[in-house]
């Protein structure tokens, strides 16, 4: 194993970092803490930390301070916990003058290693490293971190690109908002299009359509035989793959285990309920699909009612062919969804006394600002128009919130001070 460490740490300091596109993820450096970071696989994780180790760079720490290994790299194979002090001995035998300088570990994918929890910890109290993690796994990170490092660490959540990245990736990014011409605001429209299509995966930004679904797909084959199946020892595949062909196909619905169930049975399909609870809490660990709850103060009504389910990015939809084209508003549904949670938000659906619903209910960060968001693609209809309005003034009056939001495809209107009406491609890029 120390051959392999020192061949590895010789072949990092060796080559130069990527061209990246700067990723709009905050995160912060503390002393004592791990930097965690989490999302579905090649949501951007690595570069991420590329992005912050040219940071480091840039502030004059020299590269040689800096380490990064990637424990899905086969060379090492078989990797065991009594191998983790071998990487500490072996980087302080190259750099022995290093002990006494802060210096910077990026570990990929570390959750694939037994015990790695305790060596966290260990170097967390021994050493002058300040550490980098990466995972593709919600709970087995959040979990060993909860109960081994207590409060020892910061998580940051990447997603793929987001509409200004997606911009800024092609060379358009936007100047201030005041500055919108009307050829600026025509061409974020158009983007926003194929945005909505595309998705914001990033290494399959500049791939023909045929290559960018095959390669779309692979991601989520590696997600499900991974992240799925092995880790969690999975072995009814006939009844897992027709709940994620169940999720792609209707984005942004109401997903019932129960209804579900029955509908399998009559496939003749064997599968268990407490199966597909699992099934699903593991397809949401890997960041595939993200459940929402109903809003709601009852605990029971939570655990009662179905739950909204929603996709980690467009672009897997459109790969598997189950992107619905007749009903657009959907996949805008979807993309606002993941926006909102890109923004650290955790939004929720509602239904009124009147059963009515809203699809957005934001927590009270204690900052005013809308909190309600109804997403629809046009309200060039005035039937739905009045539906929609209707829907979030309810709302507003159960929940006591002063202000609503409708978001819309191409539509603008701030005529009434309590409801505004806002094109989403202006939501999407802040203004």
């Amino acid at each position: 194993m120390q051959t392999v460490l020192e061949r590895l740490i010789d072949d990092f300091h060796e080559r130069a970092l990527p061209a990246l596109t700067r990723r709009d993820v905050p995160s912060a450096a503390v002393p004592g803490k791990a930097n965690v970071v989490i999302g579905m696989r090649r949501a951007g994780k690595t570069f991420y930390c590329y992005q912050q180790m040219q940071s480091l760079m840039a502030a004059g720490i020299g590269k040689e301070r800096l380490l990064y290994l990637n424990f899905e790299d086969e060379r090492l194979l078989p990797f065991a916990a009594a191998d983790f002090q071998e990487i500490l001995d072996t980087y302080y035998r190259r750099f022995p003058a290093f002990k006494q300088q802060t210096c910077h570990f990026f570990l990929d994918e570390l959750q694939r290693v037994e015990g790695w929890d305790r060596f966290v910890r260990r170097v967390l109290d021994t050493e002058n490293v300040r550490l980098w993690l990466t995972g593709s796994s919600s709970k087995l990170l959040s979990s060993e971190i909860a109960t081994s490092l207590r409060g020892r660490s910061l998580t940051t959540e990447v997603f793929p690109f987001s509409f200004r990245e997606f911009l800024r990736f092609r060379g358009e990014e936007p100047a201030s908002p005041l500055r919108w011409g009307s050829q600026t605001r025509a061409t974020l429209a158009h983007h926003a299009e194929s945005y909505l299509r595309l998705g914001g995966f990033p290494e399959v930004q500049e791939m023909e359509d045929e290559l960018r679904r095959h390669v779309l797909q692979n991601y989520l084959d590696v997600v499900i035989l991974r992240d799925v199946v092995e880790r969690h020892g999975f072995r009814n595949l006939v009844a897992l793959r027709a709940l994620i062909r169940q999720l792609l196909t209707a984005p942004a619905s109401c997903f019932s285990v129960s209804k579900f169930y029955q509908t399998l049975r009559s496939q003749g399909i064997a599968c268990t309920k407490n199966d597909l609870y699992l099934f699903l809490d593991a397809l949401a660990d890997a960041f595939l699909v993200y459940p929402v709850p109903i809003r709601s103060r009852s605990n029971k009504a939570r655990q009662v009612n179905p739950r909204k389910v929603y996709a980690v990015d467009n672009g897997l939809l459109d790969a598997m062919s189950f992107r619905l084209t007749e009903d657009r508003g959907v996949l805008l549904e979807n993309l606002v969804f993941v926006e909102l949670r890109r923004r650290g938000l955790a939004p929720e659906y509602y239904f009124t006394q009147s059963g009515r619903e809203v699809d957005f209910v934001l927590p009270d960060t204690g900052e005013g600002g809308i909190r309600l968001i109804q997403v629809c693609w046009t309200l060039k209809d005035a039937h739905t128009r009045a539906r929609e309005e209707a829907a979030l003034r309810e709302a507003m009056k159960e929940l006591r919130l002063r202000q609503g939001c409708i978001l819309t495809w191409m539509e603008e209107d701030t005529s009434q001070p309590d409801l505004t009406v806002v094109p989403v491609w202006k939501w999407l890029v802040g203004g």
